[in-house]
């Protein structure tokens, strides 16, 4: 049995009022038997290298924490202190494997825009990666949710192209489920066959249509996902409010 958490959207510019709230959710994620922790994106508020100091110190686990960026995120800053790489302004993907797992981390960000996009390399590279370990069961990540969720603020700047990110699952039976943020909801729909799971925001709750005060409120209680996937490869999903 794999257990790991998903978290995503903490939005951390160097304040108090967001790092509590981030250091809620470790808290509660640092206490509990898992085999990693996720973070799909929106790290940072304004992708300055402060914020991801910030990052550092407050997403820290005794468990593996696997990261990818999000349209808030900047490439160079977020290579320099959160990865010890130097900065370079291509995709930041990266390929984890965790209790038997395979974790691949895409970039779904487009640099200066708020709209998601795979670009070929990412494509060419998340092909590759499923090929090399047609075996294992596989968690494909990325910050854009890659269908309209029916929320018109979210769904104008999701993730487009995404027939080229279908087509790659279609041949690849070891994709258990796409995992997101970006929506700050959490959301369960279906991409490509898979269950496509969002997970909720740490910052803020975004406001579904009809819904009153606004586009979100950031006040709700942060919320992050916990995933459960059986020796049978059958994955079940708990979302928890902290």
């Amino acid at each position: 049995m794999l257990v790991f958490a998903q978290l995503s959207d903490t939005h951390l510019n160097g304040g108090d009022h967001r790092r509590e709230r981030a250091a809620w959710v470790m808290e509660r994620v640092n206490a509990v038997p898992l085999d990693a922790v996720l973070v799909t994106g929106d790290i940072a508020d304004h992708g300055a290298p402060a914020e991801y100091r910030q990052a550092r110190e407050v997403l820290r686990s005794p468990h593996p924490v696997l990261m990818c960026p999000g349209n808030h995120d900047v490439r160079g800053p977020y290579r320099e202190v959160l990865l010890d790489e130097p900065p370079d302004d291509g995709p930041i993907n990266q390929v984890h494997r965790v209790a038997g797992a395979v974790f691949a981390m895409c970039d779904s960000t487009v640099p200066g825009e708020d709209h998601g996009f795979l670009v070929e390399e990412t494509i060419d590279w998340l092909d590759r990666c499923l090929s090399g370990e047609p075996d294992a069961p596989t968690f494909v990540c990325f910050h854009h949710p890659p269908v309209p969720l029916g929320i018109p603020y979210v769904d104008r700047i999701r993730q487009f192209g995404e027939e080229r990110l279908a087509a790659v699952v279609a041949r690849h039976p070891q994709v258990v489920a796409l995992l997101c943020g970006h929506a700050h909801t959490a959301a369960v729909t279906t991409f490509a066959g898979r269950p496509l799971l969002v997970a909720p925001g740490v910052a803020s709750t975004l406001k579904l249509p009809g819904e009153e005060g606004g586009i979100a409120s950031h006040d709700a209680p942060p919320g992050v996902a916990f995933h459960v996937l059986n020796d049978d490869r059958r994955l079940t999903t708990h979302y928890r409010t902290v």
